[in-house]
């Protein structure tokens, strides 16, 4: 199977009736996140979290779960916000709780859509209904860094460097944009 396009897919708010339990990644907290936990943080308003269907199989191939968040203002981005007049500590932002693609989807470009879903929703919330200036995610250390590649190609960047667990990244709404 070749890359995939938006076309190919379409996206579902998580429901009751999605049956999820085919869901395969080597990444099984992330499975376990989307079977046993994000239909009751939905519930209890911590998170949404989107499917991601194949339209002609309606396959799950993926998933991705938003909420809101803030990122400190720290180092050089402090900097850039005090020459601009802003003295907040912090800045509102739409965070990338989860986001894991089905083992038989990876590198079709699943995860590139799922981001630029996620880049369209944080864009109608800060044009719309409430300020938004980032998308900030934790992106988790591998071996090989493909992860961390990955955003940084999607235009994320590094908000800090941390020797183990994850490395906080953020994608600047406005300057990735012309609002």
């Amino acid at each position: 199977m070749d890359k995939l396009t938006p076309e190919d897919i379409r996206v579902e708010r998580l429901t009751k009736e999605h049956i999820i339990s085919n869901f395969q990644s080597c990444e099984k907290e992330l499975v376990n996140f989307l079977v046993e936990d994000a239909s009751s943080n939905q519930e209890n308003k911590i998170s949404v979290t989107y499917l991601i269907f194949l339209k002609n199989t309606n396959e799950l191939v993926g998933y991705v779960t938003l909420l809101n968040d803030r990122i400190n203002l720290e180092g050089n981005l402090k900097e850039t916000f005090r020459k601009k007049g802003v003295e907040y500590s912090s800045l509102p932002a739409l965070k990338i709780g989860r986001l894991c693609v089905d083992d038989k989807f990876l590198r079709k470009g699943i995860g590139t859509m799922m981001i630029d879903f996620s880049i369209k929703v944080a864009f109608y919330i800060f044009r719309d209904y409430s300020g938004c200036r980032f998308i900030v995610l934790e992106a988790k250390k591998h071996e090989n860094n493909n992860t961390l590649h990955f955003y940084k190609k999607l235009g994320f960047k590094q908000l800090k460097d941390r020797k183990k667990g994850t490395i906080p990244m953020y994608f600047d709404l406005i300057n990735n944009f012309k609002v």
